[in-house]
C-alpha cells in the first residue's frame, strides 16, 4: 500500500507539473530549453564506430554464429555437451537475437556514420563503415537467403518502413557489390582525416580499407559463378584491377586486435573461461592429421588422456553418445583461451589478445588461385599454383608458423598443387582449412564448393537436417512483427526449412 501511495503521489506530481509547464508554454517558447549543449543529441562517428565494429566482430566472430553454428556446420568444430547445435537445431532464441540485434546495434550505428561522412564529404568516414555495412549484409544474407535490405535501417526516417520489404538474395549480392565498389573509389579518393584510432581494425589507413573493400568485392564474385557465371567473371577482373588493389600480404588482414583488459577479450576467450562445452572436429583434425598440417598445434590442443595425441570429436553426437570421448578429444587452441579456467588451466592470458578475423590475404590468394584455375577474372590458369601456394603460405604464418613449415607441407604428398579439376579441390580443401575461426564464411564455402566431401550430418542428427544444412530458419519474432514480407520471401525462395538452398548455393 506504501509503495502504490508513492506511485499515485509521483503521478500527481508529474501531472501537475506538466499542467505547469503547458501553462506556461502559451507565453513562452521552450525550444531553446529542449537543447542541452553539454549533451550533445548526435553522438560523433569515432565513437560510433568503436562500438559497432566490436558489436559487429563480437557478433560475427562470436559464440553466437561461430561455435553455436557456422563453424559447428563447417565441421571445424564439435560440441563435447548442449548438443543440440551440433544435431543440427539451433535454439528460436538464439536466431531471434542474432537477427535483431545486427539490425537494431551496429547496423544502425554504421548507418548513422555514413550519413555523417556522406554530410561531410569525408569519404575516408563513410567508406569504412560502408563497408563493414556490406561485411555484414553479406554474411546475413549468406545465413538466410532474402532479408532485409533495401528497406532496411529506415524506420527512424520521416515515413520510413516499419515492416521492411526482403530482397532477393541475388538484388542484395548486386547492391552490395557496387556499395563496395563505390565505397572503394570514394576512399582512393578521399583527403579526409578518416577515423583515426578510433578504428579498431586498420587506425584510420584508407589505404587497407580499399584494399579490404576491394578483396571482399573478390569474395562476393566468387559466389556467382553457379548462378551468374558472367557477373563473377566481370566483377573479379574489376575487384583485382581495381585502384588501391587487393590485399597483398599479411599485413593487410582485417583483423581486430583485442586489448584483453577483462572488458574487450577475444569472444572465444570468454567464452572458455567459464565453459568448456567444444573440441576441435574429428572432420577437420583427420583432414589435417593425414595431410601433416603444421597448423595442427595451433588449431587444437593435445588430448588429455594423451598429450601426445590430437584427436576430434565426431560431430552429431547426442549427450549419451558423446560422453566416452571428453577427456580423449582435443580441446581448441590454447590461443583462444584466457588461461586460467573455472575448469582448468590451458593458454595463457594472452589468449584474450587474440584477434579476431574478418579476412585475409590467404583467402584472397585462394580466390585468385581458384579465378585463375577456372580461367575467370583475368588471370591465367598457368598462375593458379603460385596463388595457391601463397594462399598455404600465408595461412600459415598468419598462425605463427614458419616459412621452413610452409615449405615442407607444400612439398607433402595431398598438399603439392597438381592442377585442373583436383587442384580446384585442393583450393576448396585448402581455403576451408585456413578459414579456421571465420565460422560463417567457412560453412559458405563448403556450401559453394562441396570441400571438403567428408562434411556430413552426425549419427545423431535431428531428422530435419539429416543433410547438411543450407541455411538457418528466420526468426520467429518476423512472424509477429513483419509476417506478410516474410510470407512473400519465404514463397519466393523456398520453405522455411535448413534444407532450403539459398540463391547462389546451387548443386
Amino acid at each position: 500500500m506504501q509503495t502504490t501511495r508513492r506511485s499515485a503521489g509521483l503521478l500527481a506530481a508529474l501531472v501537475g507539473a506538466a499542467t505547469a509547464l503547458s501553462a506556461i508554454a502559451c507565453k513562452t517558447d521552450l525550444t531553446a530549453i529542449n537543447t542541452n549543449p553539454n549533451s550533445p543529441t548526435i553522438a560523433p562517428a569515432t565513437s560510433l564506430f568503436t562500438n559497432a565494429t566490436i558489436a559487429l566482430v563480437r557478433q560475427f566472430d562470436g559464440t553466437g554464429n561461430t561455435l553455436s553454428l557456422g563453424s559447428l556446420f563447417a565441421q571445424h568444430i564439435a560440441q563435447a555437451q548442449y548438443v543440440e547445435e551440433d544435431r543440427g537445431r539451433l535454439r528460436l532464441g538464439d536466431i531471434d537475437n542474432a537477427y535483431t540485434n545486427a539490425y537494431i546495434t551496429f547496423l544502425e550505428d554504421l548507418q548513422k556514420i555514413v550519413e555523417q561522412g556522406t554530410a561531410a564529404k569525408a569519404p575516408n568516414t563513410s567508406g569504412p563503415a560502408l563497408v563493414l555495412q556490406s561485411f555484414a549484409f553479406q554474411n546475413l544474407t549468406d545465413l538466410w537467403g532474402d532479408i532485409p535490405y533495401s528497406d532496411a535501417l529506415k524506420g527512424d526516417q520521416v515515413g520510413g518502413p516499419l515492416k521492411p520489404k526482403y530482397d532477393a538474395q541475388k538484388d542484395i549480392y548486386y547492391g552490395v557489390l557496387k556499395t563496395l565498389t563505390d565505397a572503394s573509389t570514394a576512399m582512393k579518393g578521399g583527403t579526409d582525416a578518416g577515423l583515426g584510432s578510433a578504428d579498431p581494425i586498420f587506425k584510420g589507413d584508407a589505404a587497407k580499407w580499399v584494399r579490404f573493400a576491394n578483396s571482399l568485392r573478390a569474395r562476393m564474385a566468387m559466389r556467382l559463378t553457379k548462378v551468374d557465371p558472367s557477373k563473377a567473371d566481370a566483377e573479379l577482373k574489376a575487384a583485382f584491377a581495381a585502384a588501391g588493389g587487393v590485399m597483398t600480404s599479411n599485413a593487410d588482414n582485417a583483423t581486430l586486435a583485442w586489448p584483453g583488459d577483462g572488458v574487450f577479450d577475444n569472444p572465444w576467450s570468454v567464452t572458455f573461461s567459464t565453459r568448456d562445452d567444444h573440441r576441435v572436429s574429428k572432420t577437420l583434425l583427420d583432414t589435417m592429421n593425414a595431410l601433416g598440417d603444421p597448423r595442427i598445434k595451433v588449431y587444437a590442443q593435445p588430448t588429455k588422456n594423451d598429450p601426445t595425441k590430437y584427436v576430434g570429436l565426431q560431430n552429431g553426437l547426442d549427450n549419451v553418445a558423446v560422453a566416452p570421448f571428453f577427456n580423449n578429444t582435443s580441446r581448441i587452441g590454447a590461443i583462444f583461451y584466457p588461461g586460467a579456467t573455472t575448469y582448468g588451466t590451458f593458454g595463457t592470458a594472452s589468449g584474450k589478445r587474440t584477434p579476431s578475423v574478418l579476412m585475409t590475404f590467404a583467402e584472397v590468394s585462394f580466390l585468385q588461385a581458384e579465378a585463375a584455375e577456372r580461367g575467370i577474372g583475368g588471370l591465367s590458369a598457368g598462375a593458379a599454383g603460385g596463388y595457391y601456394r601463397a594462399g598455404v603460405r600465408a595461412s600459415i604464418l598468419q598462425w605463427g608458423g614458419t616459412d621452413a613449415e610452409a615449405d615442407a607441407y607444400l612439398a607433402r604428398p595431398g598438399v603439392a598443387y597438381v592442377g585442373g579439376a583436383t587442384g580446384l579441390q585442393q583450393i576448396g580443401l585448402q581455403k576451408w582449412i585456413s578459414l579456421f575461426s571465420q565460422g560463417i564464411e567457412a560453412w559458405s564455402e563448403w556450401r559453394r564448393t562441396g570441400n571438403p566431401v567428408t562434411v556430413k550430418m552426425g549419427p545423431n542428427a535431428y531428422p530435419e537436417v539429416s543433410q547438411s544444412p543450407r541455411r538457418i530458419p528466420y526468426p520467429s519474432n518476423e512472424q509477429s512483427v513483419n509476417a506478410d514480407n516474410l510470407a512473400a520471401a519465404v514463397a519466393r525462395q523456398g520453405a522455411d526449412l535448413y534444407s532450403t538452398r539459398i540463391w547462389w548455393d546451387k548443386p
